[in-house]
């Protein structure tokens, strides 16, 4: 394929730009890989702390508005700010997770991926299939509700029903002193579909679903997740699942932990929204780096938003600030483009995009393998003389060489 004679892509795609040595290599693989090749119409949204702050958020609502537009998004990854980053930035607030107001609004579950590459063998031995964490995107602490008690009283929770009826209570704790409190919630409706999504995902994907929480503690609030799911089991998959030889597993999340180190993966492990949040920087981390991880979010009304699993990478970024040489892996980034550009050919209907992004992803994954790859998989990889380690945009040039070769 000639430069010139670019792909076209049919329908915009929704571009959520972000912070720090993310939004550096963000810029990279535009140039490098994407913009040379694809006839594409980007729908822009700069999710940088600093208009975030100057839109007070109304930014971040307005890229997830133009994801139910378009139906696939595309986010480079973001600073979520702490007390700190308010002074850094110098903020009028501190505003909440970007991405925890992108998946209130679309709900959804996040279905994370290791990268496998042939030359990086995860930690934990046993494992020969990559495993595939469900996230429940929607409610528990990312939407909590908080309050630092001053002193002596009673927390309770309280449900007051539209309507008139009766009120419901329950005590949380009598305080003889000062403390926090924090109310969580999540709804039927939102666990419903995410029940429908693991399962759903797991049959395409044809493997076992494991479902994890800790109802012989929390009753109600976790024994309720349990319940949805094992009725929408009931109800809609055990034959399907049966006829494609793969099994849904119920086990409590502390059981689930000690069995994942003993498996050889291949499965979905669904989890709420903190333990996925937890277990899949885990999985990550123990196949590699935490750039080693695909990411992306389905919501149940068929909104896709793709995304790195990992951070701004705050410190290589004050290193280039200061003129230092970095060595930032790319491949999450770059897997969250060949993602969402993968899905918006499925959409579209243009297999060519969807093969584009195959060629994309083979590259990358050839570079690594050739031993061309940044500092935190040099670490990790299989020992071999053709190994060296490359700064930041020389990983990207090299994967752009390795497409370049394979589009002529």
């Amino acid at each position: 394929m000639n430069k010139k004679q670019k792909i076209i892509v049919k329908t915009p795609l929704v571009e959520m730009d972000g912070d720090e040595m993310t939004r550096i290599m963000w810029q990279f693989v535009k140039e490098l890989l994407i913009l040379p090749y694809l006839d594409i119409e980007l729908d822009y949204f700069d999710l940088h702390i600093k208009h975030r702050d100057d839109t007070n958020d109304q930014v971040t609502v307005d890229a997830a508005r133009a994801i139910m537009k378009y139906g696939v998004g595309v986010k480079c990854a973001t600073i979520t700010p702490t007390a700190d980053r308010v002074r850094e930035y110098n903020l009028k607030e501190q505003w909440k997770s970007p991405n925890g107001t992108i998946r209130a609004l679309l709900d959804g579950t996040v279905f994370r991926t290791p990268i496998f590459a042939k030359n990086i063998h995860p930690f934990v031995t046993t494992w020969k299939r990559p495993i595939i964490i469900g996230r429940h995107a929607y409610g528990d602490v990312y939407s909590n509700a908080e309050l630092r008690i001053p002193g002596a009283g009673r927390a309770e929770i309280v449900f007051t029903p539209d309507g008139g009826g009766a009120v419901l209570s329950n005590t949380i704790h009598d305080f003889t002193g000062p403390g926090i409190i924090q109310g969580i919630h999540n709804t039927d409706a939102s666990i419903a579909g995410f029940a429908t999504a693991c399962f759903t995902y797991a049959l395409d994907r044809k493997v076992d679903l494991w479902f994890s929480t800790k109802d012989t503690i929390s009753k109600t609030y976790d024994a309720r997740f349990r319940a949805i799911f094992d009725a929408e089991f009931a109800a809609r998959w055990r034959e399907k699942f049966a006829a494609a030889g793969i099994e849904y597993f119920f086990t409590l999340i502390d059981d689930a932990v000690a069995r994942i180190v003993r498996s050889e993966g291949g499965i979905l492990w669904a989890l709420k929204n903190y333990d996925g949040d937890v277990m899949s920087d885990m999985i990550a981390a123990a196949n590699g780096s935490l750039a080693m991880m695909t990411s992306v979010l389905v919501s149940p009304r068929g909104h896709f938003e793709y995304e790195a699993a990992h951070g701004t990478v705050q410190k290589h970024y004050y290193q280039h600030l200061a003129g230092k040489e970095t060595s930032t892996n790319s491949m999450a980034l770059i897997f969250a483009w060949t993602g969402a550009l993968r899905k918006r050919g499925e959409l579209d209907g243009s297999p060519e995009v969807s093969s584009f992004a195959d060629q994309v992803e083979a590259a990358a994954l050839e570079t690594v393998e050739a031993g061309i790859m940044t500092g935190d998989l040099l670490t990790v990889a299989e020992p071999a003389p053709h190994n060296r380690k490359v700064e930041t945009r020389a990983f990207i040039e090299a994967v752009a060489g390795r497409l370049e070769e394979k589009l002529h």
